[in-house]
């Protein structure tokens, strides 16, 4: 067997590995099994070529650390080069969507990235690098990595000097998958005085910054509304991220309560573009609210929140909820070409 065809096969096994992930990620399945197909494609990426063929051939793949019998099958059953049971019983179940043609699916065919996702460096399942692969796979032209800020202890924020770490890491993730653009951010967490969580001048380096509330959401009405029209006024902030912080699975938590006029309206003064966050426990804002920012004049951006790759699929939900309300492209910053999306934050804070 030659180098070329030891070479096709462990990218082909990898390749089929991720796909198992994705899919796993995508309809919120197991996140443990999806992580062992992650684990397992990054075991094989590590190796030579003619390695890759040769435990295959002689069934020692689970000596490898992250390897285990099903995901040695399934790599097995890509060298025999027939069907792959498991991945073929995924795709049957779950390969295909109603939303794939449904009402948003035009939408989301004019979307040209994501601006919020996360990473193992905070509370993200995988690493950078396979959040921006997929992203790639999906059509995308640039991703926002953002990461939580310090305040978020529970989600592993990322200190001023951690964020300075990753900012190197996505500069020489940049220089090898050009033209992608894999942008600077982070989901910076609203103080209680509406100010942001991380050092301003940190913040002003970066491309997209995500303002959420993450803490004392049952803060009073007028308070919380001082707190959030505070934020989006700093010239920093460029999306306001789930604005209710409401649950609607797992451990349910109602909507916060504030002057959504008072906010959207500050918010359309100051350019900050209102998410329409796509996570099926989110599904932020509610649909009384949207209508509210679309009356106050508001930009959107749709968002994946994704805290795994397969998840960034998930912005199909925001595009079919923008449609139920008229929004059109045009209103939408993440159809937009990355040199106006990042012309538009620059003009903010200069």
């Amino acid at each position: 067997m030659g180098h070329a065809s030891t070479g096709d096969l462990r990218e082909r096994v990898v390749a089929t590995l991720r796909r198992v992930a994705f899919l796993l990620e995508r309809a919120q399945e197991s996140g443990y099994r999806a992580e062992a197909f992650r684990g397992a494609a990054r075991a094989v990426e590590r190796l030579g070529a003619d390695e890759v063929a040769a435990r295959v051939a002689a069934g020692t793949l689970t000596d490898l650390p992250g390897v285990g019998a099903r995901t040695a099958q399934v790599a097995a059953d890509v060298a025999a080069g027939g069907a792959v049971d498991y991945l073929a019983d995924l795709e049957q179940r779950l390969g295909t969507r109603a939303s794939d043609a449904g009402p948003g699916a035009a939408l989301r065919a004019a979307l040209r990235g994501d601006l919020h996702s996360h990473t193992e460096a905070s509370d993200g399942s995988s690493p950078l690098q396979e959040m921006v692969l997929a992203a790639v796979d999906l059509g995308h032209e640039y991703l926002a990595i953002t990461d939580h800020s310090p305040r978020l202890t529970v989600a592993n924020g990322l200190s001023a000097a951690r964020l300075r770490v990753q900012l190197e890491q996505v500069a020489a993730l940049n220089r090898a998958v050009t033209p992608f653009r894999v942008l600077t951010g982070i989901e910076v967490d609203i103080l209680d005085d509406g100010t942001l969580d991380q050092d301003p001048d940190l913040l002003d380096e970066l491309d997209v910054v995500v303002a959420s509330v993450h803490s004392k959401l049952r803060m009073g009405r007028e308070e919380m509304t001082r707190r959030m029209v505070a934020a989006v006024s700093d010239p920093r902030t460029d999306v306001l991220g789930h604005c209710t912080g409401r649950r609607l699975t797992g451990r349910p938590r109602p909507e916060s309560e504030f002057d959504a006029r008072a906010v959207f309206e500050a918010c359309a003064e100051h350019g900050v573009a209102v998410e329409i966050n796509s996570r099926p426990d989110r599904l932020d804002p509610p649909h009384a609210l949207l209508d509210v920012a679309i009356e106050a004049g508001c930009v959107f951006s749709i968002d994946s929140d994704a805290h795994a790759p397969g998840q960034l699929d998930w912005q199909v939900a925001g595009c079919e909820r923008a449609v139920e309300h008229d929004l059109g492209p045009e209103r939408i910053v993440c159809t937009w070409p990355v040199e106006r999306l990042l012309d538009r934050a620059e003009r903010r804070v200069g």
